[in-house]
């Protein structure tokens, strides 16, 4: 009896916004299951170096050339489905005779590390801008304001395609091969100089509509600096719609590098991608539609869990959103 009146006037434990989004997402069963999907992917990803030592193969090996009866005379697998057995569990490439398995792993790997890298700096260039504009108002937002439209105003596709050789040239002379570091230096900068601009405009709106609250009337007033009311009092508002947007903004950069490799633009030879792996099944689709079957499937999984993962997220953070 005493317990049940100690429990009874226990005062209720306080929860912080924090542990009620956690909470609400824990409860998102869709969610939950796209959060573990996308796990996997990352955890893959990293651990192909792992994966590859163990299952004993390599994505720069050109097995079916280097071993006789893996190959037809006209390059593609003799035995049926790609190529499928015991020892290449997702077949052969056809043509070079490498291994799926670990050319998807690695093409994974790379795919996700150029996406994760244009997030994490067209996310702190959107922060640093967009709450800038928002709070510092007047030039200030009129000059950010104008740079946003004109970012936004470039045809992106036109001008990935574009520009990537002229970035690539910065660093190397053309009249040599381009290393496949400053490839990919030159793909995340590309895709960051017009990756930032939507999630900085979210960003500037949500400054502008906090701005005039009386907490950050009552921080001008104490004496607060502008940096210190941005950090302390601005940017934990805005955090719900910053990890919304960058969950939708890495896998449409996935699949963008992956469009770069597709077109010849990007990754290139015998740099494991996913892209390349698509412009590779384009041309024996014909004679080996098995070889479009597993990079074709991993990204659609990948990318529909990501974008359900967002709206778990949205949801977690704003309980009055119906899907």
């Amino acid at each position: 009896m005493s317990s049940e009146v100690q429990a009874a006037e226990a005062p209720p434990v306080g929860r912080s916004p924090g542990q009620l989004m956690w909470r609400r997402f824990r409860r998102d069963r869709t969610g939950v299951i796209s959060a573990c999907v996308v796990l996997f992917f990352f955890a893959i990803g990293l651990l192909a170096p792992v994966i590859s030592w163990l299952y004993g193969k390599d994505p720069y090996t050109r097995y079916g050339q280097l071993e006789s009866g893996l190959l037809n005379e006209y390059g593609y697998p003799v035995k049926p489905n790609g190529g499928i057995d015991g020892e290449f569990w997702f077949g052969l490439e056809p043509g070079t005779g490498r291994d799926v398995l670990t050319e998807l792993l690695y093409g994974i790997r790379t795919s996700l590390l150029i996406a994760l890298a244009v997030t994490v700096l067209a996310t702190l260039t959107a922060i640093v801008l967009g709450i800038a504009a928002g709070y510092l108002g007047g030039r200030w937002d009129y000059a950010i304001s104008r740079l946003i439209d004109l970012l936004m105003a470039f045809p992106q596709q036109l001008f990935f395609v574009a520009f990537l050789p002229i970035i690539a040239t910065l660093f190397v002379d053309p009249r040599e091969e381009t290393p496949t570091s400053v490839k990919v230096v030159s793909i995340v900068i590309v895709l960051w100089a017009l990756g930032w601009m939507t999630l900085g405009r979210i960003l500037r709106g949500a400054t502008l509509a906090l701005r005039e609250r009386e907490f950050i009337e009552a921080a001008k007033v104490s004496g607060a600096s502008p940096w210190r009311i941005i950090r302390k009092e601005l940017l934990p508002n805005v955090v719900s719609p910053m990890l919304v947007q960058a969950t939708y903004m890495l896998p449409n950069f996935v699949t963008t590098a992956a469009a770069l490799s597709f077109l010849g633009v990007g990754l290139t030879e015998p740099t494991p991608d996913w892209g390349r792996m698509f412009a590779t099944a384009a041309e024996v689709y014909r004679s080996d539609i098995t070889y479009m079957f597993f990079p074709g499937v991993s990204m659609v999984i990948f990318v529909v869990a990501f974008n359900l993962l967002g709206d778990s997220v949205r949801d977690a953070f704003d309980p009055k959103t119906v899907r």
